[in-house]
């Protein structure tokens, strides 16, 4: 199974391709809109988020909300490019209108820039730009309707925003709850707390980062393999987190709190009562690079937004005088947005090993094959 992305931020549209889909996969289109408007959501977003009320167009490999078997491509359009055509139209454009030259910190503008041998960083932003996740959304709302169909569910909250911390444990089922809430947090007290500062960081043209974390649940053992670095699960998912906009961090289970304790305090005991199991789950669900058959459990740490309202020290690409970068609109903290785009890549990286493993040219073929594993 396979994506491809294209798509600018203020282009026509995104576009996104699916190879490797099973036939006979029944899509519930509606849920990918669901999934696309909480992407949008969350205290802290910016205006952009009034602007574009995004919706999934299936332009091939679906007929009658059942997949083909052929390549689904989808779009979802840009309603902003209306006021943007004269900037961006491939087709002929003013490149000087809204050309960027004062590279952000914290952005791909500078390096972008002597990479590519461009000028103008609106060529790197464009690209570089989170707006791309809603493709990504897309294809792991088709991901986690694939892994459903086997029994597998994903969900997740936001642990921290800016220091601010959730320090309580909560099962499978708490989790989707978050969704109601305005940072994806439980608990809500800390999330008072989280929504007051983040108000105080807008005030002063600052932006908040923070910490996710994503489950899985029901997914059998097995999947990704210790015989090959490149298909362990482990790496897997953590190279899917790692290639959304601004993570910096993947944890997987006990994570780095496991390096300051002793063999004996992280690895899970055996038992066996009829089939095996382990009273604790440190490793997170996998173990050599293998699903042990317990819940994943990933942690994610998202940096602040570098699009700081009240601008940062840097220096002209072209002049090369110091100044002060300028702010394309922006978010103070999209926390909410990153959950569900997390969420939407761990479900394409599990639907990849799993359609590694089990094959399969339709859906009942796949389901048969997966039920058969012990």
């Amino acid at each position: 199974m396979k994506l491809t992305t294209a798509g600018e931020s203020h282009g026509k549209a995104l576009l996104g391709i699916i190879e490797g889909l099973p036939a006979n996969l029944e899509l519930n289109i509606e849920e990918i809109d669901r999934y696309l408007a909480l992407r949008q959501g969350g205290y802290g977003r910016g205006d952009r988020q009034k602007i574009e009320k995004d919706k999934v167009e299936i332009l091939s490999g679906v007929r009658n909300r059942k997949t083909l078997g052929s390549p689904m491509a989808f779009s979802v359009n840009n309603n902003d490019y209306a006021n943007w055509r004269e900037i961006m139209a491939p087709e002929g454009c003013d490149e000087m209108r809204k050309q960027l030259t004062a590279v952000r910190p914290g952005h791909a503008d500078l390096t972008g820039l002597k990479k590519f041998g461009q000028t103008d960083a609106r060529n790197i932003l464009e690209r570089a730009s989170a707006r791309e996740t809603a493709v990504r959304v897309i294809a792991g709302t088709v991901a986690r309707q694939y892994l459903k169909k086997l029994g597998v569910e994903i969900s997740g909250y936001a642990k921290s925003v800016c220091g601010i911390k959730d320090t309580h444990e909560y099962n499978f089922e708490q989790l989707e709850i978050s969704k109601q809430n305005p940072l994806f947090m439980l608990d809500k007290e800390v999330e008072s707390k989280a929504i007051a500062l983040i108000d105080s960081l807008k005030a002063d043209g600052d932006t908040a980062g923070g910490v996710i974390e994503i489950r899985v649940k029901g997914l059998k053992s097995g999947f990704g393999s210790c015989m090959q670095y490149s298909t362990k699960l482990d790496a897997l998912l953590c190279s899917a987190l790692m290639s959304v906009q601004a993570i910096k961090g993947v944890e997987v289970g006990a994570g780095f709190g496991s390096a300051d304790l002793p063999g004996s305090k992280v690895h899970d005991e055996i038992f066996f009562n009829g089939e095996f199991y382990r009273k604790t789950n440190n490793a997170g669900g996998i173990e050599g690079g293998m699903s042990n058959g317990e819940e994943i459990v990933l942690r994610v740490s998202m940096k602040p937004i570098p699009t700081v309202m009240k601008g940062l020290k840097t220096v002209d690409y072209i002049t090369k005088r110091g100044t002060v970068s300028a702010p394309e609109r922006s978010d103070v903290c999209a926390i909410c947005a990153c959950e569900i785009v997390l969420e939407s890549v761990t479900a394409f990286a599990l639907a990849q090993a799993v359609a590694y493993r089990l094959g399969g040219d339709s859906m009942d073929e796949v389901i048969k094959r997966y039920r058969e594993l012990k």
